[in-house]
Parts: C-alpha cells; structure tokens; sequence
C-alpha cells in the first residue's frame, strides 16, 4: 500500500471513531457503500476522487483531514510495503518514507543505486537543504562541477537548488537516506 492509501486508510477511522460513527452511519452520509469504506479503512481499496470527494463532504472534513500523514506520537514505515517512487531497472531505487505534508518541513527518502548505477536529480527548488547519510557503500556527488566523495557513515549537507548526480563508483550496492529541508519562513 503506498503512503497516500496508508494515510487515508487511517485517517478515516480515526475520524469515524472520533465522531463515533458506525461504517453504516458514514455510508449513510457519505453515499459509499458499507463494504467500501471498510475496505478503504483497511487498506484493501485505494479510492477513487469521487470516493474521497463523497467521504470528505459527508462527513464535513477537509481533504487534508483525509489524506495528510496522521499525526501519531509513533509512526513505523515498513521498507518492503513501500512502492519506490522513482526506480530504474539495474540502475537505482528511491523510496520516500516520509513525504512533505503541512505539519513538516522536510521530506526522508531512501536510496540505493546499483554498481556503476547513477541517478541524475534535478534543482529540489528555492530554499532547499539536501543531508545525506550514506549507510553503505560510497558516493559520489556531483554538484555543478564539483565533485564530492561521501564514504560509509559520513554525512553531507548540500543546498539543492541546482542539478545534481549520484553516482555509485563502486563494486557494491550503495545505499543512502536523503533528508530534504524546506525553508517555508519567506
């Protein structure tokens, strides 16, 4: 189940249960069907825009309130049930384990790149602060024309407004966590 289908699988419950509502009481509201919504609540329907256009005005909530990350004291993301965001065959996969939504600054991805595999990003936008943690392996960055190696368990902090390459020299997967940080203040 991808993240957004995560969120709203939880988020429905948590706002059925807070107005303490049965699956028949939001049905009857919203026009969805019981078996659908129960579905949706365990993650076993990825609904529809009309679905959520149903659900959020039935039951008088935002679609935020439907889809942004729930807001828990505690939050596991389990690896093999994410769907990589970005994936070349042989070359690399990304996996976004936290997304940006509007309770959080920054984003967490995932990285692997295969041996001689390189991954070409474009500019993150205005106001953007790259950290990456390489975890295994090394990488090299290429930034403009400069170029940088960050080795197993270094750490490397780059403003992220231009193109940039990660590229994976060696005879090993490499694999690395990219922490993006957005600077909302202007």
């Amino acid at each position: 189940m991808d993240y957004l289908s995560k969120n709203i699988s939880v988020n429905l419950k948590k706002i059925r249960l807070g107005k303490k509502m049965s699956l028949d009481d939001v049905s009857e509201l919203t026009g969805v069907s019981k078996s659908m919504l129960g579905q949706i609540e365990r993650g076993d329907s990825n609904p529809t825009v009309s679905t959520i256009s149903k659900i959020v005005t039935g039951l008088r909530v935002t679609i935020d309130d439907l889809i942004c990350a729930p807001v828990n004291s505690t939050y596991l993301v389990h690896k093999e049930k994410l769907t990589p965001v970005k994936e070349i065959e042989g070359q690399y996969t990304v996996y976004n384990y936290f997304p940006t939504d509007k309770s959080r600054d920054f984003e967490i991805y995932g990285v692997t790149i295969q041996p001689d595999g390189i991954y070409q990003s474009g500019s993150h936008g205005d106001r953007t602060t790259e950290y990456i943690v390489v975890t295994k392996g090394t990488l090299t960055l290429k930034i403009g024309d400069e170029f940088y190696e960050v080795k197993e368990g270094d750490a490397f902090r780059f403003e992220s407004d231009k193109e940039h390459r990660y590229i994976n020299n060696g005879k090993e997967l490499l694999c690395f966590n990219s922490y993006f940080v957005f600077d909302r203040k202007y």
